[in-house]
């Protein structure tokens, strides 16, 4: 359904070392996502909000409670299941672009599409990314906002229907920084992946269908924006 809750997560709690040195990271968080909303999760350094990501990600294991993506519960996985889902549904883009340095642009991204069994067209991502002028220069020839296009759209050949962002603005100057805001807004609506927004950036906010506010691993606001701003109209 369209405007079904395709990511849902219900009393999920995660911690980190033993006795003493336990520290519990996220307590007991419970939110949900609809079908193609871009999702914004907003808080201090600590938060709980890199760990929210890797849980959904499935790069780590909650301590209890559930994460369903798509109807799947992930908490019950495997770990062969688990590289299964993460091939199948999800794109990750990071603050730091971690590109092959070898490899060209249009190589960097073809890399992940040998994953899909249903690629997207790679001459017109590039072209809409745009980077076709730079398809075959390597990442070192290339400014940091156009690595950061060549990570997302090594992100997005395999059509995930999930896009997990990490600061993904994070080590960009402003203008590159509202150029990458605007390309995922396209990204949105013209490919209709859901995303999740880990960020500082506060102006992120109200160009996002949900904004989530962490701290101290719990969800301490949440809300849905009547009003969605351009990206190109963000400022900070």
């Amino acid at each position: 359904m369209e405007n079904a809750a395709y990511l849902e997560v219900t009393d999920l709690r995660k911690g980190y070392g033993s006795g003493e040195a336990h520290v519990e990271v996220l307590r007991g968080l419970c939110t949900g996502v609809r079908s193609g909303e871009i999702c914004t999760l907003l808080g201090p350094s600590g938060s709980g909000k890199s760990t929210f990501l890797n849980l959904v990600g499935g790069l780590e294991s909650a301590d209890s409670g559930s994460i369903r993506v798509g109807g799947e519960e992930l908490t019950t996985l495997s770990k062969r299941e688990l590289v299964e889902y993460r091939r199948r549904e999800l794109g990750f883009v990071f603050q730091f672009y971690n590109l092959v340095p070898d490899l060209t642009v249009r190589e960097n991204i073809e890399v992940c599409a040998y994953l899909s069994p249903e690629p997207l067209p790679m001459d017109e991502l590039l072209e809409s990314l745009g980077l076709w002028d730079h398809r075959d220069k390597f990442p070192s020839q290339v400014s940091g906002g156009q690595q950061q296009r060549c990570a997302i759209g090594r992100a997005l050949v395999k059509a995930p229907r999930l896009l997990l962002c990490d600061e993904p603005t994070g080590a960009l100057d402003y203008k590159t920084s509202k150029e990458i805001l605007q390309l995922m807004e396209d990204v949105n609506q013209r490919y209709g992946c859901t995303m999740v927004i880990v960020t500082h950036n506060e102006a992120i906010q109200y160009m996002s269908h949900r904004v989530l506010q962490l701290r101290d691993g719990q969800i301490v606001s949440e809300h849905t924006n009547q009003t969605i701003k351009p990206a190109s109209e963000l400022s900070w």
